[in-house]
């Protein structure tokens, strides 16, 4: 099955390569614009074609069947007709697809399994796929997006889940779970109707998660361990942080649907929190997904650190209301996420040549 792995995740890289370049234009950057709606296109590139191909695929790995697959080719191949003259409304029905297999393989799973961890995943499927329909009909992208977020986080916080059951966590905070988890839905609900009570109502439901998180889950226990365990940890406890930043944020801003304020509330989330565990688990999803083993290397702090550094930035933009400020922070980022792959990339074709390197068997994916 690996052979059909590596084109996904390479689809879905180039994905995340296109979305960067939207980012990038959409901030005012006067670089070529490839394609006339690339710049209003960076939000669906980035959380439908890369991070929902990547999480699809990510599941196909785990569950080891080779029909699983089917998902995120969808996903990923709606993304890459977003890029070409193809009606948008093809790609749009391709990843709104994706996102209805994934829901239905939660679905699947939950019979095989009732458990809270997977109910609370199959919920972030379930709002991708309400969400991409809403996309199909329209609604604006603003809206949309609250949905997206809602299915990154709840995919995130169920497999966080997962893990702190090696905790043994009580009735009572299995219960603050939910009803953090039952603000945030109840956000994303309302915000279709009443867009900035919608959005405060979520940024508290975002709050407490993180909040959550910080307190209950197993990240911060291993913040005083060593390598690879260790810079796990800070990734995770970096994220939630962010998260909690962007909840406030949230709070605060209520309604606003575009400028500083807008792009400062997405992205504490979309890069600070969800990019701090992507960078935090590419140790596990990457040997997974290719077969091969991947040490660690104290070179990973180094996307790590640029990456608070250049959010810090262009959160400062945000709020200052600096254009030229906003616009280098988001330079940054997207050579952040440039030197992230860079960095993995060489680690990668480093332990392949090592004579002492060898192929990983499959292990357990993490967001």
């Amino acid at each position: 099955m690996r052979k059909q792995r590596l084109p996904i995740l390479a689809l879905s890289f180039f994905l995340l390569l296109a979305a960067i370049w939207a980012g990038l234009l959409r901030m005012g950057w006067s670089w070529p614009l490839l394609r006339p709606l690339l710049p209003s296109l960076h939000g669906p590139l980035m959380i439908s074609g890369f991070l929902g191909t990547l999480i699809s695929l990510e599941r196909a790995v785990a569950i080891q069947k080779r029909w699983l697959y089917l998902i995120p080719v969808l996903s990923g191949s709606g993304g890459f007709l977003l890029l070409t003259s193809a009606p948008l409304a093809l790609g749009q029905w391709l990843i709104t697809l994706g996102s209805l297999g994934l829901f239905l393989l939660f679905v699947w799973l939950l019979i095989q399994h009732l458990a809270l961890h997977t109910a609370i995943m199959a919920l972030g499927s379930l709002i991708w796929l309400v969400g991409n329909l809403f996309w199909l009909l329209n609604l604006p992208l603003y809206q949309v997006v609250l949905w997206w977020m809602g299915f990154l986080v709840f995919t995130i916080a169920g497999e966080r889940l997962e893990l702190s059951r090696v905790l043994r966590p009580t009735r009572g905070v299995i219960a603050l779970f939910l009803v953090a988890s039952a603000v945030l839905l109840g956000g994303i609900l309302l915000g279709t109707f009443s867009y900035a009570s919608g959005m405060r109502l979520a940024g508290l439901g975002l709050l407490a998660l993180a909040i959550w998180l910080l307190r209950f889950d197993l990240a911060p226990r291993n913040l005083k361990q060593s390598g690879l365990v260790r810079y796990i940890a800070i990734c995770l406890v970096s994220g939630y942080i962010w998260l909690a930043i962007g909840g406030l944020l949230a709070i605060s801003f209520g309604g606003v649907s575009a400028g500083f304020q807008y792009d400062a509330i997405l992205h504490t989330i979309f890069l600070g929190f969800v990019f701090s565990l992507i960078f935090g688990h590419a140790p596990i999803i990457f040997p997974s997904v290719l077969g091969i083993s991947l040490p660690y290397s104290p070179l990973f702090y180094s996307y790590l650190v640029l990456l608070q550094f250049s959010l810090v930035l262009r959160l400062a933009g945000d709020l200052l209301l600096s254009p030229e400020l906003r616009r280098l922070g988001g330079l940054l980022n997207g050579v952040t996420l440039l030197l992230f792959l860079l960095v993995n990339v060489i680690t990668i074709l480093h332990q392949r040549r090592s004579p002492s390197g060898s192929e990983a068997g499959p292990q357990s994916v993490l967001p």
